[in-house]
């Protein structure tokens, strides 16, 4: 897709909203902005695994979200509009124990009212760990 962002905030302003946020908690950093792409990193150590000592689907789908979520964010004026997501699903391919994933969002469709982003989350090795996709709704503020 060729559309790109509408707002294109340096990667200090866009960490710097995660402050005090569940990003923050999880150590969530974006790493990257393209034209109409964001890349984050997020650590797998005690704050994103599951019991069995492997990375928690549901720190996954926090990553997924929240890149989805600022993605549909930098599409529209947000003087005017706001997006909250409609849904979102996730598969999970393959499990890390420790060191870094990292999240890409991509847009598929750019709608008036709705948008869709697909997010591919990979380890160090850039092996597919997850691939989750979602919808988000664009509503007047």
């Amino acid at each position: 897709m060729d559309r790109k962002f509408f707002n294109k905030p340096s990667l200090e302003t866009l960490n710097q909203m995660g402050k005090n946020t569940i990003s923050e908690v999880i150590g969530m950093e974006f790493t990257e902005i393209g034209d109409n792409y964001l890349i984050a990193k997020m650590p797998v150590d005690h704050r994103t695994h599951q019991p069995y000592g492997l990375l928690h689907g549901g720190a996954s789908v926090v990553l997924a979200e929240t890149l989805g979520s600022v993605g549909a964010m930098l599409m529209v004026d947000d003087s005017k509009y706001a997006c909250v997501g409609l849904d979102i699903n996730a598969n999970h391919i393959r499990g890390v124990k420790s060191g870094w994933v990292y999240g890409k969002t991509t847009p598929i469709h750019i709608g008036k009212t709705t948008q869709v982003w697909q997010i591919n989350i990979t380890n160090e090795r850039e092996q597919l760990v997850c691939t989750s996709r979602i919808t988000m709704a664009v509503i007047n503020k």
